[in-house]
């Protein structure tokens, strides 16, 4: 089932600015979507138009099937909202702050209670509950914001910059809930982040950004094959052949490109048949971090044209 669409999608502020020009995706229910990009790349502006909190200027969206400029608040009742920075309450303890979400989400009031202790103690905030917010400090803030956002059991879920201010074992914990939102729950989970290499960890599919333009989307493994079709076999190797097709990269060291994984066996046979001695072969697989750059450079490069 997709439960987010965007079609042409399209933003220009007063003033001309231009932050999101003709985005077009479709995401499925269960799937963690990392969308990528720097600063003022355009997720933010992205988010808003899909929880109704701005209007297109071109193109449409849906959430579960609705419109979100047409009925926004229908969509935040399916959808869950984490910011970078947790805006709630600063008088209120984090329980309070939660049974009051809880009420704002229309949960009656054991079901928010039960539902809002069952969070604090899934992001270890239980000790914490009865503080008030402003003692909290930004990691707890950030468990705390996600614990709000996930309080009414939404079907999709928005997260901007989910473990800004957490410690390592923090973050690990965050990202097995998302995973599990995901997989056990069938929560769609929209990701907005700059880190990339963070987003490799737990999303399943990603969007690239930059400058309001979608460069990218896919799986790892498609955005690797749509941007470096070529691979680099890395080898060392004694005693190769000239005719190896192999190019020198120093002493014992030697590298080919190759097209398909399925070249390396008969790339090696060939080495040993002919006297060679193979001490080892690697097959660097690009990051999402070069990927990005190398999207980003051939644009640059493009415009300049």
């Amino acid at each position: 089932m997709e439960t987010v669409i965007t079609r042409n999608l399209s933003k220009t502020y007063s003033g001309g600015t231009e932050a999101l020009k003709d985005l077009s995706l479709s995401l499925k229910e269960g799937e963690v979507f990392g969308f990528l990009g720097p600063n003022g790349a355009g997720k933010t502006t992205t988010v808003r138009l899909l929880t109704g909190v701005l209007t297109p200027s071109g193109g449409s969206c849906q959430v579960m099937g609705i419109h979100p400029g047409d009925r926004p608040e229908k969509v935040h009742l399916l959808s869950g909202i984490m910011t970078e920075h947790a805006q709630m309450y600063d008088h209120m303890t984090g329980m309070e702050n939660l049974m009051f979400y809880a009420a704002a989400f229309g949960l009656e009031k054991g079901e928010g209670q039960r539902r809002s202790e069952s969070l604090l103690r899934e992001l270890e905030l239980t000790e914490e509950r009865d503080r008030k917010l402003a003692a909290y400090s930004t990691g707890m803030r950030q468990r705390l914001s996600l614990a709000r956002a996930l309080l009414h059991r939404p079907r999709v879920l928005f997260l901007d910059e989910p473990t800004s201010g957490l410690d390592p074992e923090n973050v690990q914990n965050v990202n097995r809930m998302i995973r599990d939102l995901a997989l056990k729950e069938g929560i769609t989970v929209f990701l907005c982040t700059h880190q990339l290499r963070y987003a490799q960890e737990v999303c399943t599919r990603f969007g690239l950004i930059d400058q309001g333009v979608l460069l990218a989307s896919g799986t790892l493994e498609q955005l690797r094959e749509e941007v470096f079709p070529s691979k680099c076999l890395h080898i060392r190797a004694a005693k190769v052949p000239e005719d190896a097709g192999l190019l020198p990269r120093g002493p014992g060291e030697y590298v080919a490109e190759i097209h398909e994984t399925e070249d390396i066996p008969h790339l090696i046979r060939k080495i040993v048949e002919a006297g060679g001695e193979i001490y080892s072969v690697t097959l660097p697989r690009p990051s999402l971090e070069e990927i990005y750059f190398a999207l980003t450079a051939g644009r640059k490069e493009a415009q300049v044209r």
